[in-house]
């Protein structure tokens, strides 16, 4: 049960990063209609969406882990019973 527990951490750990990245692009400001964008620019896009990805692929990572732990327990039950 051990690497399920860790999985299912993984997974919400995954889920707090992408929200993050989010929000920190939904910060991002507006262009005026200058076509300017506003001096208080402090979000990075491209980190932003490197963090997106890295979620993505922690989540992806922690789903095969639950279904490797899942296929791990019923071959252990198809042994015992």
């Amino acid at each position: 049960m051990i690497p399920m527990t860790q999985a299912l951490q993984g997974l919400a750990n995954a889920e707090s990063q992408f929200n993050t990245a989010a929000a920190n692009i939904a910060q991002w400001p507006q262009t005026e209609a200058s076509g300017k964008t506003p001096a208080t620019d402090t979000v990075d896009l491209s980190t932003q969406a490197v963090a997106m990805l890295q979620a993505q692929n922690n989540f992806e990572a922690n789903t095969k882990m639950i279904k490797v732990a899942d296929q791990m327990d019923q071959t252990l039950l198809n042994a015992i019973g």
